[in-house]
């Protein structure tokens, strides 16, 4: 199934110049509809007002780490359902665990290229 390059999409990082890389990688796979926000509570108020096709989140972020905004995310029952992908430097086993049971769809390990999150994108989003 081909990706809906309208499709909106919710990029979280607190470092600006990683939002900004995300950012240009959607746009090289055609995605025009981005937008950000620094922090998981900045991210849930987004949510709340603007239905995403898919959150694409840092794991360390402060004050709320993109773990503790994926699980506010499936406890939300408005916006639960909204495909999640983590972003991390750190490939730990237990992390990547832990985000499954919280009901991550995908994790990218950093660095990535646009063909890496082009298919993380499509196995998450491509029903």
């Amino acid at each position: 199934m081909a990706l809906d390059p309208s499709m909106p999409i919710l990029v979280v990082d607190d470092y600006q110049t990683m939002v900004r890389i995300i950012r240009n990688l959607l746009k090289q796979l055609g995605f025009e509809n981005v937008d950000d926000a620094s922090d998981g509570s900045s991210a849930i108020a987004k949510m709340r007002d603007k239905k995403y096709g898919l959150v694409i989140s840092d794991w360390n972020m402060e004050p709320m780490t993109g773990f503790e905004l994926l699980r506010q995310v499936r406890n939300e029952e408005e916006i639960a359902a909204t495909p999640f992908i983590m972003v991390t430097a750190e490939s730990k086993t237990e992390n990547v665990i832990a985000a499954k049971k919280a009901g991550v769809n995908n994790y990218i390990v950093k660095p990535f290229n646009a063909q890496t999150l082009k298919s993380k994108i499509e196995s998450v989003c491509a029903a």
